[in-house]
């Protein structure tokens, strides 16, 4: 054992004679990988000084330990996946995901879950890759289209036996991939509803005589599970809202009987200990994203009965969520080497200098703002000379460090191949894409060339009190030119508008929005970018005249 493998090791190794009887299941876990096994360093933990991750070499050194305390007769081990591997991080990315293949390969993966970002790359490209994989790729519910038949690159389920256990292992993908994907992508397939599938699958393996179920999905626990469970189940007298998206992890925790373990992903957000449904006790376990972490969990089985009898956090600090220092994992050297050297094909280039930053260029919303949202709008517009522009709130993944701005910086701000595209339209349709963002909960858009502010006291469909553009107010008939990038254009982040767009209205560029923030960090360096008031919400705002008199017109 290497040095420094963390006090964990220790405990897990006094862990053997605490638990007496039972038999231990080490169950290790990832989610939403999104190609981060390179070593990269932790801003969000310090952004001046942030300690380096070490990724896939850190998690296998830390695998390998917890690996060697089996016996394979009281104790045993799994390492599981549940989806969202690949797509992030450049080794990952332009590899098309083969690197993260061939390194979960060698760190020893029991199986991967499919997930809504492995179709980004369509669906024959995500065939070879699997191709490469030693372990079975699971999922329930993909089938091919028009047919009940899954997929032949998926299984529905695994039986492993372990210390004499029979555990059935059931995948399932979240049914969001057909919103968040490009419809070319995923044409040939369709995701059936989580819930059956799952009941149907229950069935089949309790059948085969699995002594436990585990649900390996890639679909998540809500942000604020025990407020989200409070108004889903406790609360009475409200009819449910009606379901726009699938299921989430909760809810087929709690509504679907029969399932022990449940590892969830596709959210981001790690939670330390598991959420226990409190009607089927089912255990949810999720983790965080890029890599960062190992989620690990000590199942405790009654040898008798052969059902859990409890389980055990193996870190006092960190619960189930192992944070991958390299400094307290040193990484395995045959798997960092190899890492590494995948790494640098990928990368060539990416550390070439493109500009400055005089400021951080900090993802932190301040409403629906942020200064990397506003300059990647901001880019959006200088490339095209729209009047106005706008993202999803959930499309930019990183941010920018004071100093010297590098190709990789503005990757990892923008690690998606989204090609920009613009459209005309007549100012009302400008305005419903603005209100349809700020109606029922949702929280707006990343946006740039405009002046909006707007009062959530107000009735959908007329929350917005001002409404500049290019600094004129605003016309309902006037016809105006709007960027935004060829992934909304398809209706996703819930813009099913833009699919009535006639195609003689869109100019499509053959650039990808990551080339037109390069080009923006170049022209503009050195980058020091403000929140402004371009967005704004304010609950006691009155409509500007200009805008009623607009309004009326139309009236």
């Amino acid at each position: 054992m290497r040095r420094k493998i963390y006090l964990l090791i220790v405990l897990l190794i006094v862990s053997g004679f605490i638990f007496g009887e039972d038999l231990l299941l080490d169950i290790m876990f990832t989610n939403d990988i999104h190609g981060g096994i390179d070593a990269y360093p932790a801003t969000f933990i310090n952004p001046n000084f942030p300690p380096t991750l070490g990724g896939g070499g850190s998690a296998a050194t830390y695998v390998n330990g917890v690996r060697e305390l089996t016996d394979t007769k009281t104790r045993d081990n799994l390492l599981l996946d549940a989806g969202d591997f690949f797509q992030g991080h450049p080794v990952g990315t332009i590899s098309k995901g083969v690197s993260v293949i061939q390194y979960m390969n060698l760190v020893g993966y029991d199986l991967s879950v499919v997930g809504n970002h492995e179709y980004d790359i369509g669906e024959e490209a995500l065939i070879e890759t699997y191709k490469h994989a030693e372990f079975p790729i699971l999922s329930c519910n993909i089938v091919r289209k028009g047919t009940n038949e899954l997929v032949d690159y998926v299984q529905p389920y695994i039986i492993i036996e372990k210390m004499g256990i029979r555990i059935g292992i059931i995948g399932v993908t979240t049914t969001d991939t057909k919103q968040m994907s490009f419809p070319e992508n995923v044409e040939n397939v369709d995701f059936l509803p989580a819930k059956p599938e799952l009941e149907k699958y229950i069935k089949i393996v309790r059948n085969e005589g699995v002594d436990l179920v585990i649900v390996v999905g890639h679909l998540g626990l809500p942000y604020h599970s025990e407020q989200a469970y409070e108004n889903r189940y406790l609360q009475t007298g409200n009819e449910k809202e009606e379901r726009r998206w699938g299921y989430d992890a909760q809810e087929l925790a709690h509504e679907v009987a029969g399932i022990d373990i449940f590892f969830a992903g596709h959210i981001h957000k790690g939670f330390p200990e598991p959420w226990e449904d409190p009607i089927t006790h089912t255990l949810v376990f999720q983790g965080w994203a890029y890599g960062s972490s190992m989620g690990h969990i000590i199942i405790k089985i009654d040898k008798e009965t052969k059902t859990i009898s409890g389980y055990e956090l193996p870190a006092i600090r960190e619960g189930v969520l192992i944070t991958l220092f390299e400094e307290q994992f040193i990484p395995d050297e045959m798997i960092a080497d190899t890492i590494l050297t995948m790494q640098r094909i990928a990368e060539k280039g990416m550390d070439e200098v493109i500009g400055f930053a005089t400021e951080q260029v900090a993802k932190m919303d301040v409403d629906a703002q942020s200064e990397i949202g506003n300059l990647v709008c901001d880019a959006m517009l200088e490339t095209t000379k729209a009047d106005f522009s706008f993202l999803n709130l959930g499309g930019i993944r990183g941010e920018i460090q004071k100093g010297p701005i590098t190709y990789r910086n503005i990757f990892n701000v923008m690690p998606f191949d989204n090609q920009i595209v613009t459209v005309e339209v007549d100012g009302q349709f400008l305005k419903d894409i603005i209100e349809m963002r700020v109606s029922g909960s949702r929280h707006g858009l990343r946006v740039a060339g405009v002046n909006v502010i707007y009062n959530r006291e107000r009735e959908d469909y007329d929350r917005i009190t001002k409404l500049i553009i290019q600094g004129e107010p605003w016309k309902a008939n006037k016809i105006y030119h709007i960027t935004t990038t060829d992934f909304l254009l398809q209706g996703n982040a819930g813009l099913t508008m833009l699919i009535k767009i006639p195609e003689e209205q869109i100019t499509r560029y053959e650039k990808s929005l990551r080339d037109c923030i390069v080009d923006y960090v170049k022209k503009k360096s050195p980058v020091n970018i403000q929140i402004d008031n371009r967005w704004k919400r304010d609950d006691k705002s009155e409509m500007t005249k200009e805008l009623l008199n607009e309004l009326d017109k139309r009236n």
